[in-house]
């Protein structure tokens, strides 16, 4: 069975970075599944198991993120024996990475070559705002556009109030209320998975995005499990990240629930995320305001005129914070590595 390619987002700029592998027994790929060592993808002839390549592992051991990622295209090879292998990884539009919680902090990849990022809060039993935060500033950062899900809305009496809340939260990105049974908040995401276009979605365990995908698809394609009453928490569902290629075209990227992520190189994300504070510091009358006495601060000010909450001004300390301790701690790490180089 033949499947088109272009339906997933394959495009003459992809078709350019694949020519220099372009062979006889070659083919471009999208990964639908990463796992240890092997990949499942979907190339022209169909789906396929793929060995990833001495190249690949070589690459990744230097840097864990070059591993193949669900949402990757790439480049596969197509032997005599029938075996397949994934040579090379071409280069990727977009990418989520989080920072994972071991003592060198690398980052993790969590999705590539999606075109929209929707962090997925569910309203029951109430939206986190500072996980909304961290993870719109996470989204920002991969290079997509961000949007806000507001997911499970026939549980609340005024979602509609709630949504018009979390807004606040979300400078710049639409927040899209949903629910699977019946309301048009499921309709309205089919817009970022138009053929073509790949929708990732990024939340925590319980908070409805195997459900989401299943509303998408129109099928179920992805196991879902029931949340605990008393507080709202369930499971992983998820234990993988997965693409999932949509009837209509399009795919839709469905990731683990993350209960805890950590911010690596964000600094733009973040100033994103928190466009309200950076345009009030952009006013501060010294251009290195902490924001805390000095003179002039365009932040304090807002803060004492109410227009700027103390618990958003708190988050965004703790968030700016985070970021330059792993800032520096990646330049002491390359400055290390600089110096083992110079002495060998």
């Amino acid at each position: 069975m033949s499947h088109d390619l272009s339906r997933l987002g394959w495009d003459d700029s992809l078709a350019s970075s694949y020519r220099p592998f372009d062979r006889p027994d070659a083919a471009p790929a999208r990964v639908l599944r990463a796992g240890r060592g092997v990949c499942t993808v979907l190339g022209e002839s169909g789906v396929l198991r793929a060995s990833l390549a001495g190249g690949v592992l070589l690459a990744a051991a230097h840097d864990p993120v070059k591993l193949p990622c669900a949402g990757d295209w790439v480049v596969t090879r197509h032997w005599p024996d029938r075996r397949v292998t994934l040579e090379a990884v071409l280069p990727r539009r977009t990418a989520l990475i989080r920072r994972t919680s071991d003592k060198d902090a690398t980052g993790q990849l969590l999705a590539a070559n999606m075109d929209t990022v929707a962090v997925v809060e569910p309203i029951h039993p109430e939206p986190d705002d500072a996980r909304v935060e961290r993870l719109l500033a996470l989204a920002w950062e991969s290079g997509a556009k961000p949007l806000l899900v507001l997911s499970k809305t026939d549980t609340a009496a005024d979602p509609s109030a709630v949504a018009r809340q979390l807004a606040e939260l979300a400078p710049g990105v639409p927040v899209v209320p949903v629910s699977v049974r019946g309301t048009p908040g499921v309709e309205q995401l089919r817009a970022y998975v138009a053929d073509g276009r790949t929708l990732a979605l990024l939340g925590r365990s319980g908070a409805g995005k195997s459900t989401l995908v299943n509303a998408l698809a129109g099928a179920a394609v992805m196991p879902v499990q029931a949340i605990r009453d008393a507080d709202g928490k369930g499971r992983h569902t998820t234990a993988y990240r997965n693409l999932v290629p949509l009837p209509g075209g399009g795919a839709v990227l469905d990731t683990p629930g993350i209960r805890g992520v950590g911010l690596l190189d964000t600094a733009e994300g973040l100033d994103r995320a928190f466009a309200d504070i950076a345009e009030l510091a952009a006013h501060c009358r010294y251009g290195d305001c902490r924001h805390g006495a000095e003179p002039g601060c365009a932040v304090r000010a807002a803060l004492d005129a109410g227009a700027l909450t103390p618990r958003r001004l708190a988050s965004w300390r703790k968030l700016r914070h985070e970021v330059e301790v792993e800032s520096a701690r990646q330049q002491a790490r390359m400055a290390t590595a600089g110096h083992r180089r110079r002495r060998h």
